[in-house]
C-alpha cells in the first residue's frame, strides 16, 4: 500500500495531527489512491485534514524521501511511505473535523505520543536537517 504525508513547518515546528480514531500523533496524510499520482494524493489529504480554511499552492510540494514500514495502526500492514515537504507558509488555521481531533505545531521540547513513522523517520530528519528545535 502506498501512504503519503506532508511536513509543514513554522518557527522550527512541525505540524502533525491526532486523528480521532487513534492514540498517537500523525503526518498530515493518508493512502494514495488508485489511479492517483502521490503528489496529487498528497495535495488531496492536505485538503481532507486541515480543512476548508487553509489554501495550499500544489507547485510548494517537493518529494524529500520515501521508505518501507510497517503502518502504525495495525503493526502488520507493509506500506510505501512518499514524504513531501510544504515550501511556503501555510496559509489559513487547519480546522478540527470528523476525523481528526487536534493539530500540534511539534517541537523536541514537547511530549507527544507519536506514530511509528514520526517517531523513527521523520523527527530524526528534521532534528538532522534542522528544521525542527
Amino acid at each position: 500500500m502506498n501512504v503519503v504525508g506532508t511536513m509543514f513547518f513554522k518557527n522550527k515546528k512541525i505540524l502533525i495531527d491526532k486523528p480521532r480514531k487513534r492514540p498517537t500523533y500523525q503526518m498530515i496524510g493518508g493512502r494514495v489512491e488508485e489511479n492517483e499520482t502521490t503528489l496529487e494524493a498528497a495535495v488531496r489529504e492536505c485538503h481532507e485534514e486541515l480543512g476548508k480554511n487553509v489554501r495550499i499552492d500544489k507547485d510548494k510540494f517537493k518529494l524529500i524521501m520515501d521508505f518501507n514500514e510497517i503502518a502504525t495502526s495495525d503493526q502488520k500492514t507493509k506500506i510505501h511511505f512518499y514524504v513531501y515537504r510544504y515550501n511556503g507558509k501555510l496559509e489559513g488555521e487547519p480546522e478540527t473535523s470528523e476525523e481528526i481531533e487536534k493539530f500540534l505545531w511539534y517541537d523536541t521540547t514537547m511530549e507527544a505520543d507519536l506514530s511509528n513513522t514520526l517517531k523513527n523517520e521523520i523527527i530524526p530528519y528534521c532534528k538532522e536537517n534542522k528544521l525542527i528545535n
